[in-house]
């Protein structure tokens, strides 16, 4: 996907291309930027206390499917982790014992990933996925501690096949992205409609925000931007024009819905698909590498190589579709949600009551989850039918260690999607304890049949702006 700055042979098969030499400032440059807000990342982790917050003090954790055995450290465990990963992080950016720091953060970081599911964010997602990828990836070849430590190993140029593995990766999250913003609920204007009305006072544009046609170049300027910004950045002749705007798109966004680290990953990641000579500031720090000619015939570790980036990439396209297997709205059902990069698609709220019921004594007990969960578990839990399953299930084993072996538990749960009014979520008539956890379909889980309210309709608007405002008050899932 990375175009090198001299002609390739035109001769040469694909495979082959993977494995000419390219200059490696571009991938040096992302490694610095990479573990630079990793490191910042775990700063925020520290100062906002978001460590007990999010992995101590929760009696109870939502874990991924398949990965149910992933625990929290005990103690201050979770605090060392964290540490761990900072001087990771740090050792990555600074290219010292690269190999070991990268592996070492690649499964640090997406341990805490998988602890638990409500801290689920496409970026996390994306980090992990990267993280990875730069364990693999020579990126301390140059502007490296361990290149100036062991000479041997210093080079100005990386295997071609590493700039295309993290280039087409950052590619596919815009490009997917967008995909999924081609659904009826975004085409109409929501979320982005209320979201954008409450920016009144954002600086210069804030006396616009309220108007309608705010509302439609948010909508269609975000999908044609995740669309197009990944080919208009390989592509030379557009790439001064691409530059200005992904920082401004990522600029407006942070300023937006103040996402964290994402806005400025990805701006780091814009590295990647700049031209060395661009990076070098036209010589001003030695000329850029021409690309060397690939191989005229590939050794079979090589070919290893090509297939397994191959098998990566396409299993990174695959994913995103998948939820197309499930029947009924992915924003409602979740089903196939997950790792599809569906960011900020949707306001979604919902509120659960579970209902315990002991057959053999005929005893029930009604049960509130904030008896056991936090605050934000709640919110989170009470949108998600997968996350409702598992708390379900947890509540069974409580009863049965209580000495209530057989005990069923049903769920009572509405919610609302972008604005509708609240529908039933789960079959309240299900026996949860009873449903096992699965990727199949999940039949307890009530198809949405509410369309969106038009917006013609004053009702309906009275309806829409009603259910915003008792949205700043109840528990709130908004997702990304």
């Amino acid at each position: 996907m990375k175009r090198p700055e001299s002609d390739v042979a035109g001769g040469a098969s694909r495979a082959a291309r993977l494995f000419q030499q390219v200059d490696a400032t571009p991938l040096v440059l992302f490694r610095i930027g990479f573990g630079a807000i990793a490191v910042w990342e775990v700063y925020r982790y520290f100062s906002k206390g978001w460590i007990q917050a999010y992995y101590v003090k929760p009696k109870f954790h939502f874990t991924y499917y398949g990965f149910e055995w992933v625990r929290p450290w005990p103690g201050r465990g979770m605090e060392l982790h964290f540490a761990l990963l900072g001087v990771c992080a740090a050792l990555m950016t600074l290219g010292l014992w690269y190999r070991l720091a990268s592996i070492l953060f690649a499964f640090g970081f997406t341990y805490v990933f998988l602890l638990e599911e409500t801290r689920y964010l496409n970026h996390f997602y994306l980090l992990s996925v990267l993280s990875f990828l730069m364990a693999v990836v020579p990126a301390n070849r140059t502007l490296a501690l361990d290149a100036r430590l062991r000479p041997s190993m210093a080079s100005g140029t990386v295997p071609a096949w590493a700039l295309v593995l993290l280039t087409a990766q950052v590619s596919i999250a815009y490009f997917f992205g967008g995909v999924a913003k081609i659904n009826g609920d975004w085409l109409r204007g929501e979320p982005m409609r209320k979201w954008v009305a409450r920016e009144e006072d954002f600086p210069i544009i804030g006396r616009w925000m309220g108007e309608e046609w705010m509302t439609w170049i948010f909508v269609y300027g975000g999908l044609l931007f995740d669309l197009l910004v990944a080919p208009c950045l390989l592509w030379r002749r557009s790439l001064p024009f691409a530059l200005p705007a992904v920082f401004s798109f990522h600029l407006l966004n942070d300023r937006l819905f103040r996402i964290g680290i994402f806005p400025w990953f990805m701006m780091a990641a814009t590295v990647l698909y700049l031209p060395p000579s661009w990076l070098r500031l036209g010589g001003r720090f030695g000329q850029a590498i021409p690309a060397g000619a690939p191989p005229t015939t590939l050794t079979p570790a090589q070919r290893t190589i090509a297939g397994l980036v191959g098998v990566h990439l396409a299993l990174q396209c695959l994913v995103p579709l998948r939820h197309h297997l499930y029947p009924g709205n992915v924003s409602w059902t979740e089903e196939g949600h997950r790792f599809s990069w569906h960011m900020k698609l949707r306001t979604k709220r919902g509120s659960a009551t579970f209902h315990v019921t002991d057959p053999a004594s005929g005893r029930s007990w009604t049960i509130e989850p904030k008896r056991f969960l936090t605050r934000r578990q709640v919110g989170k839990m009470a949108v998600h039918p997968d996350m409702i399953l598992q708390f379900a299930h947890y509540l069974a084993r409580e009863f049965r260690d209580a000495g209530y072996p057989n005990v069923e538990v049903r769920a009572t749960v509405m919610a609302s999607l972008n604005g509708r009014p609240d529908r039933p979520l789960i079959d309240p008539d299900v026996d949860l304890a009873k449903e096992p956890r699965s990727l199949r379909l999940n039949s307890w889980i009530v198809p949405l049949d509410e369309p969106l309210p038009s917006r013609k309709d004053p009702r309906a608007a009275r309806k829409v702006r009603a259910a915003v405002e008792n949205a700043e008050t109840a528990v709130e899932g908004s997702l990304l």
